[in-house]
């Protein structure tokens, strides 16, 4: 009775609006809201006890996720461990390297050869066939809750796959379920959104349309033509989308990644992009989740330009998702290896400084997929950057085609047209770690450790949830075997989602090999992070002027403290000239105490140096 009384008095809450949302995308469809509102009643009758004494402690304390205590990993279940069961066996070397979020890529049920990494996807309440089943899941979630784990996971909005039920049925020409996708009779449609809608993948899947025998109509395709795209402009689809979502967060579930957001609207003459009934919807779901499940979050994935990602996060007032990707920092921050300076870098990192710290962002070096460019040419425009030859540049060095470099990348989606491409590999690869140990250089493994260490450093130091990629923990490097399996060999992006190397695991435990410093470094820095409060979300962040354009600066201040971290994205030792005359700083992982001025930084170092600043403490921190 009790739960029910907490229900009701969420549904309430947010009724007025969750109506006025849903009536301004539908008009005159209240039968379909009703039965939204009747079945949300449902799916919160099924959550069991213990979620909902979960989703209690969390709302009391709604800024849970936003502290300096969670670090992530994000993982292929059947890379890491083959199936559920083996990542909950697993489970102690996940906390053992100081994880406490984990997301599972994409693990429902997918057809085999038109699967898109588990992004296609044919049943939203059952999981792939060899990975376990959906109480495999919900086990895993339980024993993740147990040892205070966050367990995240995809959810695919946009579109299906061509074997899901719904397209089935579509197929078979029944037009109930013709309406929850985008079906034309002939290709007059078709051609009038070509003209605004750009392509995902021209190279790959050329155009938005497939051509649907059976049923002798096209429908819209916008990523893959086993892919066919969700028609929110039907209720329908929104209600029964919403239902598998809450299905999974019922299963455990505590963060539930929207895939591909900006692209669920579709409206002709647009380019089918952040249309404003995104937002609609994304409110309406979070919404749907403060009323059912106020423990969850919403991650946005959210691959553009800036001023598209910020949006995302609704308002203070009226906010949509509590996460997004700090993708672009991700792409700009691969920039500065490439091009050893960081004037982008340092402009991108105050452009988010200045968001409100209600905003959070996930933050990381590396992921399940490609790097891609999208950096902010504009602004590059006035150092005479131009974009084409400046993303040239970056894949060629990238890619160890440029005199000099050290990366080991390679091209995804190489359109020979325009020139224009994606990267792909794994940060020990990219940083020359593949190359320096391959080649039995130890100087040089010795400097691009520190690089790897020094791109970790700087990752944790942003506001925000640090996430990194299953065996960067351990410096696994490509994976080049997947040019030999041919359900892989046409999508570079298997270089960097090879199986875990478990033997790279074991070597952590032995002094002074590349594995045990780069796990060991690593996990140093997220003790650091965890123990000073100055890199919780809350400390007030601004970037400093180092007088040198290789080397990143940035000061956060909060909670009696303050820190200076510096970065050299150079090969050569430098001096840099800031003017923080406020007395002795002591680098937190070194313990060496310096001045804030002139402070005299190793070729692709690293400095975190705190201060304590509260009048009753005095004195430098030392770890």
């Amino acid at each position: 009775m009790e739960y029910c009384r907490e229900y009701e008095k969420r549904f309430q809450k947010y009724y007025d609006e969750l109506k006025w949302l849903y009536c301004e995308l539908y008009e005159n469809r209240m039968p379909e809201f009703e039965d939204l509102c009747g079945q949300m009643y449902g799916w919160y009758q099924s959550r069991k006890k213990g979620l909902k004494d979960l989703d209690r402690i969390r709302s009391k304390n709604p800024a849970w996720y936003k502290g300096n205590n969670i670090a992530g990993m994000m993982m292929y279940v059947d890379a890491f461990a083959g199936n559920l069961d083996g990542v909950k066996r697993h489970l102690d070397y996940i906390e053992e390297c100081g994880i406490n979020y984990l997301h599972l890529m994409p693990l429902l049920d997918s057809p085999e050869g038109k699967s898109d990494g588990g992004y296609a996807v044919s049943d939203f309440g059952k999981v792939r066939e060899g990975l376990g089943t959906i109480e495999d899941l919900e086990g895993l979630a339980e024993e993740c809750h147990k040892r205070g784990i966050s367990l995240c996971l995809d959810f695919v909005m946009n579109h299906t796959s061509e074997e899901h039920q719904w397209a089935k049925r579509a197929r078979e020409g029944e037009r109930e379920y013709q309406d929850r996708y985008f079906f034309y009779d002939n290709y007059d449609l078709p051609a009038q959104f070509e003209k605004t809608v750009p392509e995902v993948f021209p190279t790959t899947a050329p155009g938005n349309f497939t051509w649907v025998p059976e049923a002798r109509k096209y429908v819209m395709t916008t990523f893959y033509p086993y892919q066919w795209d969700l028609n929110y402009w039907n209720p329908l689809v929104l209600n029964g989308m919403i239902g598998n979502m809450i299905n999974l967060v019922n299963k455990g579930i505590d963060v539930i990644r929207i895939d591909a957001v900006p692209y669920i609207w579709k409206q002709l003459g647009t380019n089918c992009r952040n249309l404003p009934q995104v937002h609609n919807i994304v409110r309406i779901i979070r919404i749907i989740c403060e009323i059912i499940c106020p423990g969850v979050l919403l991650l946005g994935e959210v691959v553009m330009e800036p001023d598209k990602v910020v949006p995302y996060f609704g308002s203070v007032e009226k906010p949509e998702c509590h996460m997004l990707y700090n993708v672009t920092t991700m792409a700009a921050t691969w920039n500065s290896v490439a091009t050893r300076e960081v004037r982008l870098l340092h402009q991108q990192m105050e452009a988010v400084s200045r968001l409100p710290k209600e905003y959070v962002f996930l933050n990381y070096l590396r992921c399940h997929d490609d790097i891609g460019w999208g950096l902010d040419y504009q602004w590059l425009k006035q150092f005479g950057i131009e974009e084409t030859s400046h993303k040239k540049h970056l894949n060629d060095y990238l890619t160890g085609q440029y005199p000099g470099s050290f990366s080991r990348g390679e091209l995804y989606n190489s359109d020979p047209e325009s020139g224009d491409a994606r990267l792909c590999g794994t940060t020990a690869s990219l940083c020359g770690i593949e190359k320096a140990v391959y080649e039995g250089n130890e100087e040089e493994t010795d400097r691009v450790i520190r690089l790897n260490f020094m791109l970790h450093a700087y990752m944790l130091s942003q506001s925000g949830i640090p996430v990194i990629y299953s065996g960067d923990e351990v410096g696994q490097e490509n994976d080049y075997s997947y040019h030999d399996d041919p359900r892989k060999q046409d999508d570079s992006r298997y270089l960097h989602r090879g199986d875990f190397r478990w033997d790279l695991a074991e070597k952590r435990k032995e002094r002074g090999s590349v594995q045990e410093r780069i796990f060991n470094g690593l996990k140093k820095l997220e003790e650091i992070r965890r123990l000073y409060p100055v890199f919780g979300t809350e400390a007030e962040v601004r970037a400093v002027d180092t007088w040198d354009d290789s080397v990143l600066g940035l000061i956060r201040e909060g909670a009696g403290e303050k820190l200076i971290a510096l970065y050299n994205f150079s090969g050569l030792d430098k001096v840099v000239w800031i003017n923080e005359d406020d007395g002795v700083y002591t680098d937190l992982v070194t313990g060496k105490e310096m001045e804030g001025k002139a402070v005299e930084i190793p070729a692709y170092g690293g400095y975190w140096l705190l201060r304590k600043i509260s009048p009753d403490k005095g004195g430098a921190a030392v770890l």
